[in-house]
């Protein structure tokens, strides 16, 4: 299994914020009502992350991928596909999505929405086993969505891209009837969605205008969502462009191209025009880097390693800061503290702390908050950087009561003043404190009153 998931994954990036909102929410997030950097771009080898940190943010095997990407502030999307045989990719089965759910859900996503395409442009036979069948695809999304939401309903489902300027062939098949022969299959597919995937290509040939619109253009998800409403689909869709972009010349290597030079104002115009549309998630250009046939034409990395110009065109684009929801948890796991304290003082408790959500913590974003009951006043409280799944120690100074006796501190971790833990109790005992003069007056009495007794013991012996 681990052979397999290395050979076909994708990774789509788009970037993030690191801030968070508490507390453990449960189903799908709507990325359209936070701030959101729509900016990304298309990878297929974890070895780019850096590059596409670099472009995709204005100011970083897989879970080591996650935690590398959530240290980069990229959220990853998550494209499933299968084998690629000899003329096509391998139809995948029905019986196999329990592999898929029991890996993708044992992984700690970077974000509470976790973004799953499933598949890749069907409407083409080469894409499905070498054969196109839209109502067996149909019936491949909606099992993958129905087991992936099963085990976590933060999972968010995606429909493959469609390739909108494929005609009917024998080997394609045109966008409009694959959906028609869906929905035939499937009436109530769209339920099992929570978004749209495009590839808006701007042809003929990835060569067409920016300024184009309808099928085929930087404005084909325009156009898809207005047929799916043509259909009765009313169903709020963001889209997520997981493909787009030029082919160009290499730098004069392929003629009748445009030059890699003239792609960043193609760009600029994109993201400030057909692509600041509010429905809008995510732009994934295809692709960050490929260095050989037949894609090579998209990198927007050479050959060499260098970057292209557009490159550093489309990294210098404003870009907003993105408040995606995260989760965020954690526990107080064991304390330790000396076993008596004197009454009205500071004294320190020596917690193990467990993050257990998806936000690194900060030492200055972590914080305590008193629980039900709590007894005895926190003072100061003092952590180190803990990233997700990791455990840390934290320092709390908190002040005894005044009084002697046995108190108990519920204390609950908190970021930015609201809890994202369990209380957590712990236990002090307090002694009264004296001063020199009352400790020398307590220790000649209790000298005398044992002298007392011992003479009492004896005069008791003489006298029976």
């Amino acid at each position: 299994m681990k052979a397999l998931i290395l050979s076909i994954f994708i990774l789509l990036i788009f970037p993030r914020l690191t801030v968070g909102r508490a507390g453990m929410i449960h189903a799908v997030e709507d990325p359209l009502v936070v701030p959101n950097n729509k900016f990304g771009i298309h990878i297929i080898d974890e070895n780019d992350l850096e590059d596409a940190r670099k472009l995709v943010n204005s100011a970083a095997r897989w879970q080591n991928v996650f935690d590398k990407m959530r240290e980069m502030h990229l959220i990853p999307i998550v494209r499933l596909a299968t084998i690629q045989q000899v003329d096509s990719w391998q139809k995948p089965s029905l019986e196999n999505t329990g592999d898929w759910v029991r890996f993708l859900n044992s992984l700690n996503w970077v974000i509470k929405n976790r973004y799953i395409i499933v598949g890749n442009e069907p409407n083409h036979a080469k894409e499905w086993g070498g054969a196109i069948n839209p109502k067996e695809y149909a019936e491949y999304l909606k099992k993958v969505s129905e087991d992936l939401k099963l085990a976590s309903p933060d999972f968010f489902i995606l429909p493959a891209g469609f390739d909108a300027s494929a005609p009917n062939s024998r080997e394609t098949m045109n966008e409009e009837v694959f959906i028609q022969r869906m929905l035939e299959a499937q009436p109530l597919i769209f339920n099992y969605i929570d978004g749209w995937t495009s590839h808006s290509y701007p042809n003929p040939g990835f060569s067409g205008s920016e300024l184009a619109s309808g099928k085929g253009s930087l404005l084909t998800f325009d156009w898809e969502l207005s047929y799916l409403k043509s259909l009765g689909i009313e169903k709020k869709l963001p889209v997520f462009i997981t493909e787009t972009g030029w082919v160009h010349s290499m730098d004069g290597e392929i003629q009748k191209l445009i030059s890699p030079q003239s792609l960043g104002s193609k760009f600029k115009t994109a993201f400030e025009l057909p692509w600041s549309d509010q429905r809008i998630a995510a732009i994934t250009p295809f692709i960050l880097s490929y260095k050989a046939e037949p894609f090579s034409p998209f990198s927007w990395i050479k050959k060499d390693g260098g970057l292209y110009d557009f490159y550093y065109d489309v990294q210098n684009l404003p870009k907003i800061k993105g408040e995606p929801v995260q989760i965020n948890s954690g526990q107080i796991l064991t304390s330790a503290i000396a076993p008596i304290v004197d009454a009205g003082t500071y004294f320190h408790v020596l917690l193990t702390l467990e993050n257990t959500g998806q936000i690194i913590w900060l030492p200055e974003e972590i914080s305590l908050v008193a629980g039900d009951g709590n007894e005895i006043a926190i003072d100061q409280f003092m952590s180190a950087e803990i990233k997700p799944g990791e455990r840390g120690i934290g320092l709390l100074r908190g002040l005894a009561p005044n009084l002697p006796g046995s108190y108990s501190g519920r204390v609950r971790l908190a970021s930015r003043g609201q809890p994202i833990s369990p209380e957590f109790e712990f236990q002090i005992k307090t002694v009264q404190v004296l001063t020199a003069d009352e400790a020398l007056v307590n220790m000649f009495t209790n000298i005398r009153d044992s002298i007392r007794a011992k003479v009492g013991s004896i005069w008791y012996n003489l006298t029976h």
